[in-house]
């Protein structure tokens, strides 16, 4: 069985913390590269080296890169999955995700091209009234891929091994 392969697109994103949340559900999703396309979040490094380091641990070996066309990051075979509030999108619930895709994310403060979104497998909203941040939408739609998948990884020894190190909590 051909391992899922996974990535996360983000379009001209502007803020550390947010990028730094997308790398920390990229390592608790296992996602396999991040890209971003843009400067502003390389000029916001800049300005906030002292920022909180919000990709923890977990996310520190997803390689992140910069790339000028997010389209030419999916190798043959990927889909590509834009997540907008767009018409006609197909609603979060509804959608059946690909074994191989390239999720596709707006800014914090824009939005997808229309020429990305045309060139797209699949366009998805999550149903929500008014949208949330680029980091939790991040992690609603990679949990939601979770939790259709059939490949399950679910055991006391993952718990142990993910859970913070002040948590002993066992259920009797």
């Amino acid at each position: 069985m051909q391992k899922s392969k996974v990535s996360i697109g983000l379009v001209n994103p502007k803020s550390p913390d947010n990028v730094g949340s997308v790398m920390r559900a990229a390592g608790n999703y296992c996602v396999d590269s991040v890209f971003f396309t843009g400067d502003r979040y390389l000029r916001a490094l800049e300005f906030q080296k002292q920022a909180v380091n919000t990709g923890r641990q977990v996310g520190r070996n997803i390689p992140i890169s910069k790339a000028d066309c997010l389209l030419n990051e999916a190798p043959e075979g990927m889909k590509i999955v834009c997540i907008e509030f767009a018409e006609n999108a197909i609603s979060l619930p509804e959608y059946q995700h690909p074994e191989q895709a390239l999720y596709v994310f707006g800014s914090e403060d824009g939005t997808i091209s229309q020429d990305i979104i045309d060139k797209a497998d699949a366009v998805v909203y999550v149903p929500t009234v008014g949208c949330m941040n680029l980091a939790a939408t991040v992690n609603v739609v990679l949990y939601d891929r979770l939790a259709k998948s059939t490949q399950r990884i679910e055991s006391n020894e993952l718990i142990r091994a993910s859970r913070d190190r002040n948590n002993t909590l066992k259920v009797s």
